[in-house]
């Protein structure tokens, strides 16, 4: 892909073997987790997910509802966002992981795990706006 000036622009497209895609799109649910009312603690893992993903931060929004302690957030990334929405009351966290180009979206779980210590989760990946490969 080329700019007007004919300087190279990068191209955040993934692909595979298959077909190309948008990019990689992980819904990650954790159950029986803790510190799910923690800012503190969801920024710093917001930090580290973005840095071990090789993603590149733009900015971090989180919010913590006074009714629940509760938190909902994004990190807004080049390569797209991580968002989060807590029930510490129910110990549940919905994550939601969606990056492009390089950056790598599988790696960012283990980070939330390690930090919040679910007792269960449900992990499902997608590939997001996939163009089916057409053989010749």
């Amino acid at each position: 892909m080329k700019n007007d000036q004919n300087n190279s622009v990068k191209d955040y497209f993934k692909t595979s073997d298959k077909s190309n895609y948008a990019g990689d799109h992980i819904i990650v649910d954790f159950w029986g987790a803790s510190h799910l009312d923690d800012l503190v603690r969801m920024e710093r893992a917001f930090k580290e997910a973005v840095e071990v993903s090789g993603a590149t931060l733009l900015h971090i929004h989180l919010h913590s509802f006074s009714s629940t302690g509760g938190i909902s957030g994004v990190a807004v990334l080049a390569e797209s966002h991580i968002s989060v929405h807590t029930w510490p009351e129910k110990s549940y966290a919905a994550f939601d992981i969606f990056m492009c180009g390089n950056a790598d979206a599988k790696l960012t779980v283990p980070i939330f795990e390690r930090i919040f210590s679910p007792k269960e989760k449900k992990i499902t990946s997608l590939k997001r706006g996939e163009i089916p490969y057409i053989s010749t």
